[in-house]
């Protein structure tokens, strides 16, 4: 009998089960790279919308607050989602789920590069972009977990984790160089193609069942997503000058009140959950949870309050916008990757801590620079510092929130931190979006009635333009609205714009100090607490 036909009781296989074997794993590494592919996309979309928000302002006709405002609801709905579509995931199948987060994600970038207003950018990129993103993530954990085992399963975690930070890394730059050279269009038509790639794939997955109750929490998916939705829409809605914020603040506000008495109480009935309440009786994961919310926070008053300086200030293009924030992207990555490797001395409370407290001096740093600079240089330093607070927060915040969480219920808990990072980030967003413009109209007014130059029916028609309708603009725009008045009328209206956009800027970039504050502050309650035990569940698992 040939080699070539001894069967497996001999101890030996055959050629042609070799060459299988080798094929599957060749197969197993393809889909690790194509799941990284989809995470790449899924991370650099918004840093490619950062840095292009006067382009898209101009080429669109919007304003910069209805872009940020778009940047700000594509993470509301990401966050209010997430929850529900890890049960949606679970009912029609994982891997029908990721491709529709694909697809939604896909439909997004096709209006991005077609649009010719904001209603697309809003309908097409932040709603139904951000469904896609609610589905995606939740899916891609349990397909890795469920297509690969062992050494394999680490090595796809991995790779898909450091698409992730890489895709951060480098995402303001890659946007800026597509926008500045090419267009804004050129980056979400390129996402397109890397999602046709990876959906071409998807005869390499196989799906994962579900084996656990088909029951659904309607009423704790509604007040989740009116929870965290009520919040930032009555932000956004302040920001653009809306009525009714109060009512939308305090509907969120009741919403996600009620939303924990109502899981505490279908848990004590037995019933299904939207997400199991007793994950927070874990004071680590409490922990962990409120501080990956800060850091999110922080991180999103910094992307739109940064790049809406250095465009609308300094008026940069794109390019030059994100090498000014590379520094911030740059340290964070490289300082997770170090701290995650030869942080083993060091307790993680303390580098929480140490990266809370460094955030917050890097952002402090840059308040008396705003008003003085007249290049991005000066930022580098505080940028710096900034940035290595972050990457000492995401080296540590999510080993240490899943640390006490089994590894039948890790998925969930992801999932709830996952939530808690997107939410944190849209009101961070919105929120410093919205004092910036609410102390811009303030300023400029005070400005205008305090100037000797403008006539008292000048100083009027200026409070009443802005009380419709407050934008941070550039002097040059500014210039163009004005052509058909008195020269000395445009430089003091010039003047003002001068002197009020940094003061804004200023106030908006309170909101990261106040929440890398209290994040500092509540590394000081973990310092309290015994360390965390190393969990293999934590360190494969990502938001």
């Amino acid at each position: 009998m040939s080699d070539s036909v001894i069967d497996d009781a001999g101890g030996r296989s055959a050629p042609g089960a070799a060459a299988a074997a080798d094929e599957a794993g060749a197969g197993s590494t393809r889909l690790a790279v194509l799941l990284a592919m989809a995470m790449f996309v899924l991370v650099v979309d918004t840093s490619l919308m950062n840095v292009s928000i006067s382009s898209v302002v101009d080429d669109v006709g919007a304003t910069v607050s209805g872009v940020q405002g778009a940047i700000a609801l594509e993470a509301l709905v990401s966050a209010a989602f997430i929850l529900i579509g890890s049960k949606i995931a679970d009912l029609v199948g994982r891997k029908r789920a990721f491709v529709l987060g694909l697809l939604g994600y896909a439909v997004g970038a096709v209006a991005m590069t077609l649009a010719q207003t904001i209603v697309p950018i809003i309908i097409c990129w932040a709603i139904i972009g951000g469904l896609g993103a609610s589905l995606l993530l939740p899916s891609m954990q349990a397909l890795i977990h469920g297509n690969f085992e062992g050494a394999m399963q680490k090595k796809a975690y991995a790779l898909v984790g450091a698409a992730a930070a890489i895709a951060a890394a480098v995402g303001p730059l890659l946007g800026g160089f597509l926008t500045t050279f090419l267009s804004w269009r050129v980056g979400f038509g390129l996402e397109v193609v890397v999602i046709g790639i990876v959906l071409s794939g998807m005869g390499l997955v196989r799906d994962v069942p579900y084996t656990g109750s088909r029951d659904v929490d309607v009423v704790g998916a509604v007040l989740s997503a009116v929870g965290m939705g009520g919040v930032v829409i009555g932000v956004l809605v302040w920001q653009e000058g809306g009525e009714f914020v109060g009512v939308l603040i305090g509907i969120g506000a009741v919403a996600l009140g009620s939303l924990a008495r109502w899981l505490v109480r279908r848990k004590r009935q037995g019933k299904p959950t939207l997400l199991d309440p007793d994950l927070f009786k874990a004071d680590l994961f409490k922990l962990g949870i409120t501080s990956q919310l800060l850091q999110n926070v922080a991180l999103g008053g910094a992307m739109i309050a940064l790049p809406i300086y250095l465009q609308m200030v300094l008026e940069y293009n794109a390019l030059q916008t994100g090498l000014t924030i590379a520094p911030l992207s740059l340290t964070m990555f490289a300082t997770a990757l170090l701290a995650g490797r030869r942080a083993s001395g060091h307790r993680p409370a303390a580098l929480i801590r140490a990266g809370a407290g460094l955030l917050t001096v890097g952002m402090l740093l840059l308040l008396p620079i705003v008003p003085r600079a007249d290049s991005g240089w000066p930022l580098v330093v505080p940028l710096i510092v900034a940035g290595a607070g972050l990457g000492l927060l995401v080296s540590q915040l999510n080993n240490y929130t899943l640390s006490p969480i089994s590894d039948e219920r890790v998925s969930e808990a992801a999932g709830v931190n996952s939530a808690a990072g997107s939410f944190g980030l849209s009101f961070g967003l919105a929120f410093a979006g919205a004092i910036m413009l609410a102390t811009l109209s303030i300023a400029f007014t005070k400005m205008s009635e305090d100037s000797a130059v403008l006539l008292p029916q000048q100083q009027q028609q200026v409070a009443t333009a802005l009380e419709d309708d407050a934008e941070v603009m550039s002097n040059t725009k500014l210039e163009k609205q004005l052509a058909g008045q008195p020269p000395a009328t445009r430089a003091e209206i010039v003047r003002i714009n001068t002197d009020a956009r940094p003061l804004a800027l200023q106030v908006a970039l309170l909101v990261p100090i106040l929440a890398g504050l209290l994040g500092f502050l509540n590394g000081m309650r973990m310092m309290r607490r015994p360390d965390p035990a190393p969990s293999d569940a934590a360190e494969v698992a990502f938001g």
